[in-house]
């Protein structure tokens, strides 16, 4: 259930889009992202900051894509979300005790993980530059490609280079925690 309503927006904006258009799908994308932002805090009494930028974002640009009817405004949405996020994967190397790459895969496993604050380091920058780089590569198909090529390289290009970077890393990550339990038995 948690991860259908992560995915909600993305997946209205992409399923509207295909039957009624770009701007009944930004109208979409809007109320969901509102929609996953309440549930969220009605099941947990708390909010996500993530979910707040994701609403933000969407209702500033989201409303300029349709009051203005100019469907770049909403291009822009993965942009700043993706450079933002990288902005916060820098910022996090400078802030607290962990990098926030550390706090977000560490999450992820039940057992403690044996990796140097180097290494650490080293995937935080790599998630950094990740993140830059999709940022880039959505705003260069949404103002070089047709708008349906930008939906479909959202819905699935984004989504899909995200799983790709960090299927190695889990992999790498689950070998150091069968190291671990190795070493205490």
């Amino acid at each position: 259930m948690n991860q259908l309503l992560e995915w909600l927006p993305l997946l209205a904006f992409f399923a509207v889009y295909k039957l009624f258009g770009i701007y009944w799908a930004t109208a979409a994308l809007m109320f969901f992202s509102v929609l996953q932002l309440l549930v969220h805090r009605l099941r947990t009494g708390k909010f996500k900051i993530m979910h707040i930028v994701i609403v933000a974002l969407a209702l500033v640009l989201g409303s300029a894509t349709l009051l203005l009817h100019a469907p770049r405004f909403i291009q822009w949405k993965p942009t700043v979300l993706l450079a933002l996020a990288a902005a916060a994967f820098l910022g996090s190397m400078f802030v607290g005790r962990q990098t926030l790459a550390q706090r977000m895969l560490e999450g992820v496993f039940n057992e403690p993980l044996r990796i140097s604050p180097r290494a650490w380091l080293l995937i935080n920058c790599l998630w950094a530059g990740w993140l830059a780089l999709l940022a880039a590569a959505n705003i260069y198909v949404a103002f070089n490609f047709a708008e349906n090529i930008w939906v479909n390289f959202k819905m699935f290009g984004i989504t899909l280079a995200l799983m790709v970077f960090m299927f190695p890393q889990v992999l790498w990550l689950s070998s150091k925690t069968k190291a671990a339990q190795s070493e205490q038995a």
